[in-house]
């Protein structure tokens, strides 16, 4: 289990297959499955495998598990990296600004992504307010294309280019 990156608070380490139960505990919370696909186990394993996809685990500076990571993209030849998911579990600790930071000098530092983006539901306004504050910016909507329950729920989709990342870009 080898540290992909560190900073004073989180470790962010390759998710394995044991680890799997800890991700759907905490994709199946309350708090967070209002705004994450859930998965099964067999679509997290694969993605363990696939070289498109990094799965993370988030532990705290004790070395617990406080959350979850899927980057998607890798192998893109636009250079684009898409942030799946992220779900803390361990919330109000600045887990998530911690990750979101990490994630950022991974994509663009590391990995010399030219734009990293996500899509985040509609009515998840504490993600967005999180995302804004570490440089993302809203670019659209993508009107009611999930479906929960009966009904329809819209995504913004939000990005950060690697220009805006190092302050150059407007």
């Amino acid at each position: 289990m080898g540290i992909l990156i560190e900073n004073e608070s989180v470790q962010l380490v390759r998710t394995e297959t044991q680890d799997i139960p800890f991700v759907l505990q905490a994709e199946a919370e309350q708090e967070n499955a209002q705004y994450i696909g859930q998965w099964s186990p067999a679509q997290h394993t694969s993605a363990l495998a696939d070289a498109d996809i990094l799965h993370l685990l988030v532990k705290n500076i004790a070395g617990e598990s406080v959350g979850y990571v899927i980057l998607r993209g890798l192998t893109s030849p636009d250079d684009s990296i898409e942030f799946m998911r992220l779900v803390i579990t361990a919330k109000g600790f600045g887990y998530g600004k911690s990750v979101l930071s990490l994630i950022k000098k991974w994509c663009f530092e590391v990995q010399k992504a030219h734009r990293l983006w996500l899509d985040v539901r509609e009515n998840n306004h504490r993600a967005q307010h999180v995302y804004q504050s570490q440089g993302f910016q809203r670019k659209g909507i993508l009107r009611e294309c999930v479906k929960v329950g009966n009904s329809y729920e819209s995504l913004v989709v939000m990005a950060i280019l690697s220009g805006e990342y190092r302050g150059v870009g407007d």
